[in-house]
């Protein structure tokens, strides 16, 4: 994750700053009333600080409707941000944080040749039993992560998967005992509501599992982000300590990879 700013800065410039992400957030061109609402500043102070940003090409202003919006510069900025940046690197450093900061066992995981592919394990303050390593790949159907991958990847890319991981039931070599089609389909639609997948005491008994995904800036799915842990030590439910605090750096993550919750 990236380094907290200490010390003493310009306010005027964090200020400004409030305007140029509700453009971000946003992503459309808006009236001065409302960009100057949404970040808590009168239309006269959010004024003089969009000239300055016109100036510098921050901010450009249609001269139709008058309705602003970020300019040539902020997409040289942006650009410049994804030529120097590793998602992925910046992604296993983060979860180190994390596991540490939890206590608990953290993994990342991308889609591989073969499915949910563990790219990083972090292991937990406390040896938790179990094994889990770089390589090794999961269910789509039986595991928190797997899941993760079946609710946010196209339908076209995981259906093949889910066929051959079916057919193979207890004969599969991932991690987790596939389930069924009609409970994947379930899963899903309850992922897509909560924005993150569980799994209590399966594949593994006495530990249970919350995974959440990172999205990049198509909003397309590039990491999962899964806790692993002792069930007295994971809770599963939507409101737990653990699932807020996954669901919380999940949505930091996208949000530095350029994506957003």
């Amino acid at each position: 994750m990236a380094t907290k700013v200490g010390g003493r800065g310009v306010q005027s410039v964090e200020v400004g700053g409030r305007l140029l992400a509700v453009l971000a957030e946003t992503a459309q061109p808006m009236m001065l009333r409302d960009l100057a609402g949404k970040a808590s500043l009168t239309p006269a102070q959010a004024h003089a600080y969009l000239v300055s940003f016109r100036k510098l090409d921050l901010v450009e202003q249609d001269s139709g409707s008058g309705r602003y919006q970020l300019g040539p510069f902020a997409l040289s900025l942006g650009l410049a941000r994804m030529r120097g940046f590793d998602p992925l690197r910046h992604a296993g450093a983060a979860i180190v944080e994390l596991a540490d900061a939890l206590g608990l066992m953290v993994t990342l995981s991308v889609w591989g040749t073969h499915g949910p592919t563990i790219v990083q394990v972090r292991e937990s303050a406390d040896q938790v039993h179990v094994n889990l390593r770089a390589g090794a790949v999961f269910t789509l159907t039986g595991t928190a992560t797997g899941r993760i991958f079946a609710a946010y990847l196209p339908e076209k890319v995981v259906a093949p998967r889910v066929a051959a991981e079916l057919r193979r039931g207890r004969r599969e070599t991932a991690i987790g005992t596939p389930t069924s089609l009609a409970q994947l389909r379930r899963d899903v639609a309850e992922i897509r509501r909560l924005g993150f997948a569980t799994a209590q005491g399966r594949p593994i008994p006495g530990i249970n599992a919350i995974a959440a995904p990172v999205l990049d800036h198509h909003h397309e799915l590039r990491f999962a982000v899964t806790v692993i842990g002792p069930a007295g030590r994971v809770g599963v439910a939507a409101g737990g300590a653990q699932a807020k605090a996954l669901l919380a750096f999940a949505a930091r993550l996208s949000a530095q990879i350029g994506g957003s919750p």
